[in-house]
C-alpha cells in the first residue's frame, strides 16, 4: 500500500523556508558537541591563585569570540555588505544615503543574529556544564559559613579557595566546605546559563514579531517574497556557473583550437612560446576600461589575440 501524496508532500512542504532555522540548529547541535569534547579533552583548571579566574574566562569567551568571527566570516551577506564599498561605481550608484544606511544596518542586524548562535550556544552550555564558572570564581567565595578556620590569612584562604576546583588539594576537614562551595558556584552558573537562554529566546521572538509588524507586506505576500529570493538566488547561481564556463570554452578554444569533450576534434592549435609565457605566471584582475576587467591572463590573451594575429 502506498503513502498518500499528501503524506509525501507533508514533510517538504514544511521544510521549505526554514532552511534558516535549521541551519541554526544544526549549528547550536555541533557546537554543544564540539563543547563536550573541548572540556573533556583540553580542560584542567590550574587550582592557583591569580590563574583560575584568567584560565576560566578564557575557556569561556575565547571560544565565543572565535566562533562569533567565524559566524560573520562564513556569512555570505558579510562579504557581500562589504565587497567593492571603495569602488567609484558603488559610490556612483548610491543615491539615498539615509535609505543605504538603513538597509546597512538591517542586514547587518541580520548577519549578526546568525553569527551569535554559536557563541551563545557556547556560553550558555559551558554555564549550565559551570565547570569553567566554578574554575574562574573559586577563590572569591567566602568560607566563613561553611566550616572553614577563621584564623587563616587573606593570602592563605585564596590559596585553598583556589584549589577548591581540584579536589585531591583540598585538606580532608575541608573537604565538606569545597563540596557545598562547589554546590554554590554550579548554582550560580546554571542560573546565569538558563537566564542567557531566556533572555536570548526572548529577544529574538520580540525581535521577530516587530519586524513582522513594520513589514510592508502581508503574510502570504511575505512568504512569497522569501520563497522568490530563495529561487532567484538559486537560479543565479546555476546561471553564473553555466555563463562563466561557457565564456572560458570560447578562450580555451581559442588557444587550443578545441575544448575538452568534444567528438569530433578535426584540428588542434599547437600554441607559441611567446603565447605560452603570456598566459603564464601570476595575475589579478586588470582594468580593461571603466565597465571591464579581464580575469585572467588567458582572458587577456583571448582579447587581445586577434588583433596581435591581424597586426602580424
Amino acid at each position: 500500500m502506498g503513502i498518500p501524496n499528501f503524506v509525501q508532500l507533508t514533510w517538504p512542504a514544511f521544510l521549505k523556508g526554514k532552511e534558516v532555522v535549521i541551519a541554526n540548529a544544526i549549528i547550536a547541535i555541533l557546537t554543544i558537541g564540539g563543547q563536550q569534547l573541548f572540556s573533556f579533552f583540553t580542560f584542567s583548571c590550574p587550582c592557583h591563585v591569580g590563574q583560575n579566574l584568567i584560565y576560566g574566562l578564557a575557556f569561556l569567551g575565547v571560544p565565543a569570540l572565535i566562533l562569533l568571527v567565524v559566524g560573520y566570516a562564513l556569512n555570505n551577506q558579510t562579504w557581500r555588505l562589504v565587497t567593492g564599498k571603495r569602488s567609484p561605481l558603488q559610490a556612483e550608484g548610491t543615491q539615498n544615503q539615509l535609505l543605504q544606511c538603513k538597509l546597512t544596518c538591517f542586514v547587518l542586524c541580520s548577519i549578526t543574529g546568525r553569527a551569535l548562535v554559536a557563541p551563545v550556544t557556547w556560553l550558555a552550555v559551558t554555564l549550565i556544564n559551570g565547570s569553567y564558572y566554578v574554575c574562574a570564581m573559586s577563590e572569591y567565595v567566602s568560607v566563613y559559613y561553611y566550616g572553614a578556620n577563621p584564623n587563616v590569612t587573606a593570602s592563605d584562604r585564596k590559596k585553598i579557595l583556589a584549589a577548591f576546583p581540584c579536589s585531591q588539594l583540598v585538606p580532608p576537614e575541608l573537604s565538606r566546605a569545597r563540596d557545598e562551595v562547589i554546590l554554590l558556584l554550579r548554582y550560580q552558573s546554571q542560573v546565569a546559563g538558563w537566564l542567557l537562554i531566556a533572555v536570548v529566546v526572548i529577544t529574538v521572538f520580540l525581535s521577530y514579531c516587530l519586524a513582522s509588524c513594520f513589514s510592508p507586506l502581508s503574510f502570504l505576500h511575505f512568504r512569497y517574497w522569501t520563497s522568490y529570493v530563495h529561487n532567484e538566488q538559486e537560479l543565479f547561481d546555476e546561471a553564473t556557473d553555466q555563463h562563466s564556463k561557457l565564456y572560458a570554452i570560447q578562450h580555451i578554444r581559442k588557444f587550443f583550437g578545441f575544448v575538452p569533450g568534444s567528438e569530433n576534434v578535426g584540428e588542434i592549435r599547437i600554441p607559441s612560446l611567446r603565447e605560452w609565457q603570456a598566459i603564464s605566471g601570476l595575475a589579478f584582475l586588470k582594468l580593461v576600461d571603466e565597465e571591464h576587467y579581464d580575469y585572467s591572463l588567458l582572458h587577456d590573451w583571448a582579447l587581445k589575440a586577434p588583433c596581435a594575429r591581424a597586426s602580424g
